[in-house]
């Protein structure tokens, strides 16, 4: 199976990643070329990664993308976020030593409030909600 990552800005112009499907070392190769293209070119764009649709990861395709997370990370430390990591996910993120709460945002098994998928609602383009 293969990997889909669509890549959204916001109104805000910030950057969504949804990542769709299966990871391994081949397709991570082009993922970490385009995130690391994206925050380059986009240094003061917030940049999220929405795991939401990722199914599997390979064991060498995982410990590429730690390194990619670690990467973008260093290069800009209040550029990157998570979204939607399972707590499987976090604890393999602890195991190859990637620190992530600090970036983690609209985690899996959390109580979800009233509101809180605004973003999702009204973050796209064509729902941008304007006053």
């Amino acid at each position: 199976m293969s990997m889909k990552a669509n890549v959204m800005r916001d109104s805000w112009g910030n950057i969504v990643v949804n990542i769709e499907g299966h990871i391994n070392y081949d397709n991570t190769i082009s993922l970490r070329q385009e995130l690391i293209s994206l925050s380059k070119n986009h240094p003061t764009s917030k940049l999220k990664i929405d795991l939401s649709g990722m199914n599997f990861v390979g064991s060498s395709g995982l410990g590429h993308f730690v390194e990619t997370l670690k990467l973008l990370q260093e290069r800009n430390v209040h550029q990157l976020s998570l979204a939607n990591v399972s707590e499987d996910f976090g604890r393999i993120f602890k195991l190859y030593g990637f620190e992530a709460e600090g970036i983690l945002i609209d985690q899996f098994d959390q109580d979800q409030t009233p509101g809180q998928d605004l973003n999702k609602k009204f973050g796209n383009r064509k729902f941008t909600f304007e006053q």
